[in-house]
Parts: C-alpha cells; sequence; structure tokens
C-alpha cells in the first residue's frame, strides 16, 4: 500500500511539475541588477530583459537593487521565493564576494539554481582627456614616475573596475592610489571633469566616451582586439603579456526553483543569444553574446567554480576587504 501511495505522489508531482512547465509565467519577471542605473551591467540587463520577455510572453522588469558592491542585490535574490519571478544578473562580482567579505548572508554556490551565462564584456584602460601620454608606453612610464599622486577610480569594491585595478597594479608591480565611488555613474562623471587620472571599465560604459574623444584609451584587457575598437590593440599586445579581463555575466534564481521553470528561463536565454538585434545592440557596445553551449547552467556553475578559485587568493594578496 505504502508503495502505491508513494507511486501515486509521484505521478501527482510529475502532473504538477508538467503542468507548470506549460503555464509558467503568468506574469511580470524581476529581473534585479545588483549596480545603479545607467552602468554597464544595467545597460546589459535592460537590453536582455526586453529579448527574453518575447518568448516568455511577460514583461521583464528591470529592478536595481545597489550597495554593498552588488551583495545586497544578490541576498536578497538568495531569499526571493523559488518561483521564477525573480532573476538575478550578475558579473564577475559573484566569484569574488567569497572573498572580498568576511562575511555573507548567501553562498553564490549553494543557494542559487544556475540559468547560464550571458555575454562578455571586455575592458579598456582609459583616462582623462588631457592626461600626459600619447601612447601606451607613456602612459605606463607615467604612472611608476607618479604612483605616489596618480589616481585611479573605480565604481566600488567588488566592482569590475576595482578588480581590474587589482590585477593591472600585479602585472605592472606598482601601486597606486585608488578612489573607489558608488558606481561607473559618479566615477566617469569625475573622469571626464579631470577629477581622478584613469580607470577601467567595461566597453558597455566606455565605448561612446571614446568614439566621443571624451577620454583617452591606452588598451584592451581581453586576449583578442574589440570590434568596435578595431584600432585599440590589447594591453597584452602592448607588453602586459597574459593580463585578460573580461567580466562574463550570467543569470540566476532561488536555489529550489522548480526544474521547468529553469528550464523556460534557459530556453528564452538560448533564444536571446541568437537575437539579431541583441547580438548588434551589444556589438555597437564592444561586447558580445556567449556561446549557445556557455548559456547552459552546468557552463555557469563550473565557471562560477574556477572564479571563485581564481579570484580569492588574488584578492587575499591584495589585502582588500569589505568588513
Amino acid at each position: 500500500m505504502r508503495k502505491l501511495c508513494g507511486l501515486l505522489a509521484l505521478a501527482a508531482l510529475a502532473v504538477a511539475t508538467g503542468a507548470l512547465a506549460q503555464t509558467y509565467p503568468t506574469k511580470p519577471i524581476y529581473l534585479y541588477i545588483p549596480f545603479a542605473a545607467g552602468g554597464p551591467t544595467d545597460t546589459l540587463g535592460r537590453n536582455l530583459a526586453q529579448v527574453m520577455g518575447k518568448p516568455l510572453k511577460v514583461q521583464i522588469i528591470v529592478e536595481n537593487v545597489v550597495g554593498a558592491g552588488g551583495t545586497i542585490a544578490v541576498a536578497r535574490a538568495a531569499k526571493a521565493a523559488p518561483d521564477g519571478y525573480t532573476v538575478l544578473l550578475h558579473h564577475i562580482g559573484m566569484s569574488t564576494a567569497p572573498a572580498l567579505y568576511r562575511t555573507l548572508t548567501f553562498d553564490p554556490l549553494k543557494d542559487f539554481e544556475y540559468i547560464g551565462e550571458v555575454a562578455d564584456v571586455p575592458m579598456t584602460m582609459i583616462a582623462r582627456g588631457n592626461f600626459p601620454a600619447a601612447n601606451f608606453n607613456e602612459f605606463l612610464a607615467y604612472i611608476k614616475a607618479n604612483k605616489d599622486k596618480v589616481t585611479y577610480a573605480n565604481a566600488g569594491l567588488g566592482a569590475a573596475s576595482h578588480l581590474c585595478g587589482l590585477l593591472f597594479m600585479t602585472a605592472i608591480q606598482t601601486d597606486f592610489t585608488t578612489v573607489p565611488y558608488k558606481g561607473t555613474g559618479p566615477a566617469m562623471n569625475d573622469l571626464l571633469g579631470g577629477q581622478v587620472d584613469f580607470m577601467c571599465d567595461q566597453t558597455t560604459n566606455t565605448t561612446g566616451q571614446i568614439l566621443g574623444g571624451k577620454v583617452k584609451v591606452f588598451g584592451v584587457t581581453s586576449k583578442k582586439r574589440v570590434p568596435s575598437l578595431p584600432n585599440v590593440p590589447t594591453l597584452d599586445e602592448q607588453g602586459i603579456k597574459g593580463f585578460d579581463v573580461v567580466v562574463w555575466h550570467g543569470l540566476y534564481v532561488p536555489k529550489g526553483t522548480p526544474k521547468p521553470v529553469v528550464g523556460r528561463l534557459n530556453a528564452a536565454l538560448l533564444d536571446a543569444i541568437k537575437d539579431a538585434d541583441f547580438k548588434a545592440n551589444l556589438a555597437r557596445l564592444g561586447a558580445e553574446p556567449v556561446s549557445a553551449d556557455r548559456a547552459r547552467p552546468e557552463a555557469l556553475h563550473k565557471l562560477l567554480q574556477s572564479e571563485i578559485a581564481k579570484w580569492g587568493p588574488i584578492i587575499k594578496k591584495a589585502g582588500q576587504y569589505a568588513d
């Protein structure tokens, strides 16, 4: 009798699961962005929300949940109902939080289900328009000669610009003064105004400023050049061998979200990365969607594990932590 009851329960669960897959979603989905509106991750998220909403046939509402280097949004997403109506878009910062923060209320590897990777965004090394260097060699020489007074802007602890700065200091074996801001927008504004000297930020935020001649650009941080900036060489080309910082982005939902819901979201993501308008919009910003094999739950999980292992030692060596 118990065996029969167990089989009936499993059958009922299967029917319910199948029904859920057919009916989800029935209302708007909220996409949490851990950073301020107008920033690079926000730009990507708004483009993504538009194209993913088409196959899902609902509106995806972008909600900027800012603060504490993105950890407030991650913590809120982790505690949300596991029903598929709260989705988190986060970048490389998902993998650096365990090393940057002494105490976290979430575990990136245990508290989420994975939808898949979304896009890769290279970064550019840029400086104020009147920076006294005409090329990368002069730029590097100036930083080393003026390391005690040169200022590097970033969007705050854990931001991609912060991480790029850490790697750059290690690569050139020179420490310089970092100036953290509460987001990319304020950092860029001060760079444009000449209050700080240079920064490293995602192409989604810098391409327009570069093409408009408002900043000086001294290199791209990826292994290959960016199609939208074909005349800008990589840092590797210019002697910083092996320097490779590409900001990957992934989609997550709270742990326990039903597999059929994860499957529906993944299918919408796979549609999005093939969407011609999405690809064109990202290309104009120097970014590109990932391949289909990377836009999978298992691929994002594997990447997150490897990136946590990569960044932990770098951050600990730098000794930069948050309380």
